[in-house]
């Protein structure tokens, strides 16, 4: 049982040409996935509503938000995140960013009426949103819409983000609800925006120990990755023992993504979403709700997100790209295109310092665990 949730209405969520979050991964996705001989036939949620919104969101931002859309004017925009550089205004933005709430939204409730047990939302991931302003390429949250109606039905929530910066916005909305455990594994803040997620961030009052972040060195390859990954998220998982899974399932660290330095490959994010769906059968009775993200190279979100595609949906990964694919493509791919899903040996960098970066990473998680474990006795 699982679902794939998609509209063509989400590529009005754009900040222009020249911003690094653009529509055109995801059509370079879906048209991977028809290329391959697996056109996806995806449910088209409706838009989530205005007072959904102010279930997280703040009835000022909200309306600020609003009142930039239909180009009126709204003398706080810079204190509400808004008309920045990571998030400029653009036409029918509330709208726009509507749609993706309420797939993610729709996916939630697709779960808590037994319908499907993995749906796949191929857009949202907007966890930078807080509930006051605008963050990160993200205007309102629908990580935390999903998360607060999952809430509402009485069910404990696992959060989990892969994506290559912090899920502040996540972290910060449930950061003293002792029925929500987030779970970030990042690059450090210490060198990458939004420069939180640091492994003393453990939440607040009855949600201590609930807030856990696993912050990387720049560089950090895949085998220290999966490693750290390996030795805190089922642990906490097992502890917690959540109704639901949700994920945020960004792209973004790649080793050839441009807007940060984790060094993760093709192959490693295959085995990430294994586990991911192997741990959602072992803590969550196999309820996951996943999100795409970030992800900046558009050769490389569409290869990774292909693969979490076809992973969910248990069908097998081709050898090779299709030709007509990458012709059609050709403009936004860039020389150098790998022939298949994966990344070829002869790709990945040589990065010097793997013996001292390993021992940082080890360090930073010793540290959290002995953190946790004390809290959690």
């Amino acid at each position: 049982m699982a679902a794939l949730i998609h509209r063509a209405e989400y590529a009005g969520y754009d900040f222009g040409p020249e911003h690094p979050f653009a529509p055109a991964r995801l059509d370079m996705l879906l048209d991977l996935l028809q290329s391959l001989g697996h056109g996806v036939s995806p449910i088209a949620a409706p838009a989530a509503t205005r007072a959904e919104i102010l279930a997280i969101h703040d009835e000022a931002y909200v309306s600020a938000v609003e009142a930039l859309d239909q180009g009126r004017p709204a003398p706080d925009a810079e204190r509400f995140g808004l008309g920045t550089p990571d998030n400029p205004i653009f036409p029918d933005m509330d709208l726009a960013t509507r749609w993706l709430v309420g797939g993610t939204l729709h996916g939630a409730r697709m779960l808590m009426a037994g319908q499907e047990q993995r749906v796949l939302q191929l857009g949202g991931g907007l966890h930078h949103a807080q509930k006051d302003h605008a963050a990160g390429f993200c205007l309102y949250n629908d990580l935390a819409v999903a998360i607060q109606a999952l809430l509402e039905h009485g069910w404990r929530v696992a959060y989990l983000d892969i994506d290559l910066h912090h899920g502040d916005g996540v972290q910060d909305l449930f950061y003293g609800n002792d029925r929500v455990l987030t779970l970030s594994i990042h690059e450090s803040g210490h060198y990458l925006y939004p420069g939180s997620g640091h492994i003393q961030d453990l939440g607040n009052g009855p949600a201590r120990g609930l807030s856990v972040n696993i912050p990387l060195e720049p560089f950090t390859e895949a085998g220290d990755y999966l490693e750290a990954f390996d030795a805190v998220v089922p642990r906490a998982l097992a502890w917690f023992a959540p109704d639901v899974l949700v994920v945020q399932a960004g792209a973004d660290a790649h080793f050839a993504d441009p807007l940060g330095d984790l060094a993760l490959t093709t192959q490693a994010f295959q085995s990430l979403y294994e586990r991911i769906f192997s741990l959602a059968d072992a803590h969550a009775q196999g309820r996951v709700l996943l999100t795409l993200g970030g992800g900046y190279e558009a050769q490389v979100v569409a290869r990774v997100w292909a693969i979490l595609c076809l992973t969910f949906l248990g069908l097998p990964l081709p050898e090779h790209l299709p030709a007509v694919w990458m012709d059609r493509w050709r403009h936004l791919l860039g020389p150098g295109v790998p022939g298949g899903l994966h990344d070829p040996a002869s790709a990945l960098p040589d990065l010097p310092g793997r013996e001292a970066r390993s021992r940082r990473n080890r360090d930073v998680v010793t540290r959290l665990l002995d953190s946790l474990h004390r809290l959690w006795l």
